[in-house]
């Protein structure tokens, strides 16, 4: 077997760095809050005229697939156009609910590890659309949250719900059949 790096057990493990995670994930957090609780407010993403926004989004992104090296991949368009486009509304609808959900999840250290997955998903799908803008710096932030999740939520909720709810491969307080491990 082979052992961790102690900088790397340092950095991903011990509660002593979890200010720096605190840091990283309000930042983050905070990002996607802005950008979800903006289009909350515009008719054009959850409104009259839901999905109108991401469908201008999609063609955007369908128009980077031409060339010797396009910015979106074939399958990728394939995915937009045949999954996304047609319920454009529904879409737009999961957009704004995740990045509220995920932006309330990483501020309030809440399932820090979950809120960072899907942060990382979304920037994923963005990418994969061809846009640039801070994706890169979220993406990457979002993978290190994803990585320091034992600790990335200490200064957060997860400090009191993750030994109370536990993880899939271990039950916490509330679900084991000894109240006292």
């Amino acid at each position: 077997m082979i052992r961790e790096a102690p900088f790397l057990k340092f950095l991903f493990m011990d509660t002593r760095i979890a200010w720096l995670w605190l840091l990283a994930r309000v930042y983050v957090g905070w990002q996607w809050f802005e950008a979800g609780w903006s289009k909350a407010g515009n008719p054009a993403w959850v409104g009259d005229q839901s999905g109108a926004a991401l469908s201008g989004f999609v063609k955007g992104a369908l128009a980077k697939t031409a060339g010797a090296h396009p910015d979106v991949q074939w399958w990728y368009a394939w995915f937009l156009d045949t999954v996304v486009s047609p319920h454009a509304s529904l879409w737009s609808h999961i957009v704004v609910a995740g990045e509220i959900l995920v932006g309330l999840g990483l501020i309030l250290g809440a399932f820090t590890g979950i809120a960072a997955f899907f942060g990382f998903f979304m920037n994923l799908n963005f990418l994969l659309a061809g846009t640039v803008s801070t994706n890169p710096i979220l993406f990457s932030l979002g993978l290190l949250i994803l990585l320091g999740w034992r600790i990335a939520g200490y200064y957060g909720l997860d400090y009191w719900l993750l030994p109370r709810l536990g993880v899939p491969w271990r039950p916490g307080s509330m679900f084991s059949r000894n109240p006292r491990s």
